[in-house]
């Protein structure tokens, strides 16, 4: 292991920096990877503060910016697994009650894999591009929601342009959901990966929205070519 120190906070605190060996069977791009999993300060904030996820703090930062986590609204998360947006968004739209004479609401999450509970939250397995899908979450919902969020993404081909072109894909069929689901002046939030193929997509939103924008939190890696679409003001499609 290697030791580097800061001293950002002026408190004398030490940073470890931690080198991984590489290690037989392991690829070169995993040791890559595991090295700046352990050394992400967000990854260790996120244990820290108990999310259970490094996303947790992009949908902060998307919410403090453009503030549609509110109590009392109806919230579907799309990709929610492993929860760190349900863990969240339970806090802000006070689906607990824990915030007293403030609206009680209520977040749904949906996703291929099944995670552990989360107090205040409703977590649904199932495979958000089957064809029946859509029907099944709007009668979940039982009703228009406030917000539909989507931090969905396909697993990686490893080839940039398919794996834009897949999340686009995603991205558009999370927006047509919103469409049906959505109560007028609704919010819709969706992870996009830049790359050039959002031209459909911006057209569909803002023919649907107020205002469309693009938002890269600084808990986005600097790497990542990740970067969120917000569209707020649903007027009806």
């Amino acid at each position: 292991m290697k030791e580097r120190e800061k001293n950002k906070s002026g408190r004398g605190q030490r940073d470890l920096f931690i080198k991984v060996k590489s290690a037989k069977g392991r690829r070169a791009s995993s040791t890559r990877w595991l090295q700046r999993q352990l050394n992400d300060p967000y990854v260790q904030r996120a244990k820290r503060e108990g999310y259970r996820g490094r996303a947790a703090f992009k949908l902060i930062e998307i919410n403090e910016k453009y503030n549609f986590l509110l109590p009392g609204k109806n919230i579907i998360d799309l990709g929610c697994a492993p929860g760190g947006w349900l863990q969240v968004a339970v806090d802000r739209v006070n689906s607990t009650g824990k915030i007293k004479n403030a609206k009680i609401g209520r977040i749904i999450g949906f996703d291929l894999k099944e995670i552990e509970p989360i107090l205040g939250a409703e977590a649904y397995m199932l495979d958000f591009l089957d064809e029946d899908s859509p029907k099944n979450i709007i009668e979940i919902a039982g009703g228009s929601v406030d917000v539909v969020m989507s931090d969905m993404a396909a697993s990686s081909t490893g080839h940039k342009q398919t794996d834009h072109l897949r999340v686009i894909a995603m991205c558009e069929a999370a927006a047509h959901l919103a469409f049906d689901v959505l109560e007028i002046g609704g919010t819709f939030v969706a992870k996009v990966l830049a790359g050039g193929a959002e031209g459909d997509l911006q057209v569909l939103l803002k023919q649907a929205f107020e205002k469309v924008s693009h938002f890269k939190p600084n808990s986005s890696r600097a790497d990542s070519s990740e970067k969120f679409v917000i569209a707020t003001g649903f007027r009806g499609f």
